[in-house]
């Protein structure tokens, strides 16, 4: 009898704990799932707000992070794959935004968005990651130093190829004081999206996007 009794109550416990891990399991799962898809939002509201940087507004009319296409070159500095980002207005191309890296930074590689119109002209730069030495390489970021706007406008024909340099290499971009290898290394990032841009700019407008 007690024996029997010992195994029932056995059983039930075992009952109550299996579905109690059972429950405790699907919430964690729900808590997960639930994480995940706000890590997924907040990833996505940050990458349009970096995007919209780059192009002025009313540039474009289309939704960017719907409208890639993987590229990959020597000239972008990219080890894989990465997204472009096709602007549209009115069906038409407009511009896009390149994720370009500069491997030569002065601790280590320089992650950049390099927006181009569809004139060639640079819409805007921005420096997306960096492990450059605080106060003196971090000036390319724009909430340290205005430097990188010293982009906007430029082409591949302004300045020509000789000032596509910082000032102490006989170009015409600006160096920082006692950081000169960061921003050469901007600036010839920068300069070889131009010129990937350049060889590709049919390709880049013309292939198929997930909207288009």
């Amino acid at each position: 009898m007690i024996t029997a009794e010992i195994s029932r109550s056995m059983f039930k416990n075992s009952l109550v704990l299996g579905v109690f891990a059972i429950v405790t399991v699907g919430i964690v799962a729900i808590t997960q799932q639930s994480t995940a898809e706000r890590i997924v939002a907040a990833e996505r509201e940050a990458r349009v707000a970096a995007l919209a940087q780059i192009l002025p507004a009313g540039s474009y009319d289309n939704h960017l992070l719907d409208s890639q296409v993987e590229v990959h070159d020597p000239l972008l500095g990219n080890r894989a794959p990465t997204p472009a980002y096709i602007a549209t207005l009115d069906g038409q191309p407009a511009a896009v935004i390149l994720q370009a890296t500069a491997p030569d930074g002065y601790s280590g590689a320089i992650y950049l968005l390099v927006g181009v119109l569809a004139d060639g002209r640079l819409s805007g730069v921005r420096v997306v990651g960096h492990k450059e030495t605080p106060g003196l390489g971090d000036k390319i970021e724009l909430a340290k130093s205005p430097w990188i706007r010293s982009f906007d406008g430029k082409s591949l024909d302004d300045p020509d190829e000789s000032g596509w340099a910082v000032k102490k290499d006989q170009g015409q971009f600006d160096q920082f004081a006692g950081a000169t290898i960061t921003p050469r290394a901007v600036v010839t990032a920068v300069h070889n999206a131009l010129r990937y841009f350049d060889a590709h700019k049919h390709e880049l407008f013309t292939t198929e996007t997930p909207n288009g």
